[in-house]
Formats: structure tokens, C-alpha cells, sequence
């Protein structure tokens, strides 16, 4: 069931960096080397495919951008969302 907007923005007060819109939430992680994001990305594929809710990932040099949705509900956001960027901001990795 889709959030509404007080309800994303009230979540994203305890996440910090990720922003809302288009009917999604997404951050970006600077990290300290290219491995260094993959790893992070690969970190993020392993809650995702714990959660059954997968991110559209971006993988740049150093860099490494993150952006949820919930498809099956037509594209907006859901507390599958908000769960996958918490457990997301839970992960212990060197952040520049």
C-alpha cells in the first residue's frame, strides 16, 4: 500500500540523504574506492534479495546511487521501501 507524503517524509527524517521523488526514494554513497562500491553494491543486493525487494542500482567510480520503489504496487513508495533503506543505512562500510 503506497505511503502518503507525510508519511514518506516522516521516514526520511531518519534517513539521512535520501530524498523523495518521482515515486521513489534514493540516496547516493560516496566511498572511499571503486571496490569499495562494489562491495557496498553487492551488500545491498544481499538485503535486497533477503527483503524480495530489489533497487535500481547505479555503480559509478567511487560512487554508488541507490533508488527504491515498490513496482508491484504501480511504482510508488512503500514501508518495503523504507525497510530496505533502513536495513541499507544499518551496513558498516567506509563512507567518504
Amino acid at each position: 500500500m503506497a505511503l502518503s507524503e507525510a508519511e514518506i517524509n516522516a521516514a526520511l527524517q531518519n534517513l539521512p540523504g535520501w530524498e523523495h521523488s518521482d515515486g521513489a526514494i534514493t540516496k547516493t554513497y560516496a566511498l572511499p574506492s571503486y571496490t569499495a562500491g562494489l562491495a557496498f553494491a553487492t551488500a545491498i543486493g544481499i538485503i535486497a534479495e533477503g527483503l524480495n525487494h530489489h533497487p535500481d542500482l547505479s555503480i559509478g567510480y567511487k560512487k554508488v546511487t541507490v533508488l527504491f520503489t515498490t513496482h508491484d504496487d504501480g511504482n510508488v513508495i512503500t514501508d518495503k521501501d523504507i525497510e530496505a533503506a533502513t536495513r541499507i543505512e544499518a551496513l558498516d562500510f567506509p563512507r567518504e
